[in-house]
């Protein structure tokens, strides 16, 4: 039997390579996008997984809503029986600098990014624990450990992420469940081109890689930790950045 992973926000940047690099490795993947009009993209999507020789639909749900999230684990798991992996990648940005940013920005970057992950976690956490293992693997960002200006609301939600994840991790170890974390740092996708070019431009030069890293980077350390070589790491921050952090 194979296994089943469900990956948020899986329409287009970091979770469309993660889902495609999930389904290379074998898994059945369930490919969540956020309405309707996101439908296309993810059947695209799901297409290119099932190339693979593994089954794949999509699945729409605002993970921001717990209702939501309650309805899309119950389509999963009727059509795929189980849930073996989480992938909790789902997020957005509104940037502004403090002194102008809106309670709007702040509450949607704040529902989007980190309510969506306790949504997720708390409805699959119960199908892990009555199979008896799991994995978890939360997508934070490398803003969320060390800041970034005008990013005040979407680093509050990634290092949120990283408090969670240590939290579930000790929770859930009894159980067989592992809970993880990829931080990426500055990764070529559709959120990191809307960055003004004088941040991406001081965000390269700090990066003693010097380059720019790919949605597959990181879709490479989430297949490692969904893997059986990771059965033994849990509570972790695995940063993909080319050693920005540093």
């Amino acid at each position: 039997m194979r296994k089943v992973a469900l990956v948020t926000g899986a329409k287009q940047g970091i979770g469309r390579a993660i889902a495609i690099a999930l389904a290379k490795d074998g898994f059945d993947v369930a490919i969540n996008c956020r309405n309707e009009n996101s439908v296309p993209a993810a059947r695209e999507v799901a297409a290119e997984c099932m190339k693979y020789g593994v089954d794949a639909d999509c699945f729409t749900a605002d993970v921001s809503s717990l209702g939501e999230c309650d309805e899309m684990v119950r389509k999963v798991v009727t059509q795929f029986t189980r849930i073996d992996v989480l992938v909790n990648n789902a997020g957005i940005t509104r940037d502004g600098l403090i002194a102008r940013m809106s309670e709007e920005q702040y509450d949607d970057v704040i529902a989007a990014n980190q309510k969506s992950v306790f949504n997720m976690m708390r409805l699959v956490t119960p199908i892990m624990m009555k199979q008896r293992e799991g994995r978890i693997i939360n997508i934070t960002s490398v803003v969320g450990l060390y800041g970034n200006p005008g990013q005040l609301n979407y680093a509050a939600s990634k290092a949120a992420i990283v408090g969670m994840t240590y939290a579930a991790a000790k929770e859930l170890g009894g159980r067989n469940i592992t809970v993880n974390a990829v931080a990426p740092g500055c990764i070529g996708t559709e959120m990191t081109e809307k960055l003004p070019e004088k941040v991406k431009e001081s965000m390269l030069a700090a990066i003693p890689l010097r380059r720019v890293g790919r949605p597959e980077d990181v879709a490479d350390a989430v297949c490692f930790l969904a893997g059986d070589r990771a059965g033994y790491i849990t509570g972790q921050v695995l940063s993909v950045d080319g050693g920005i952090i540093m």
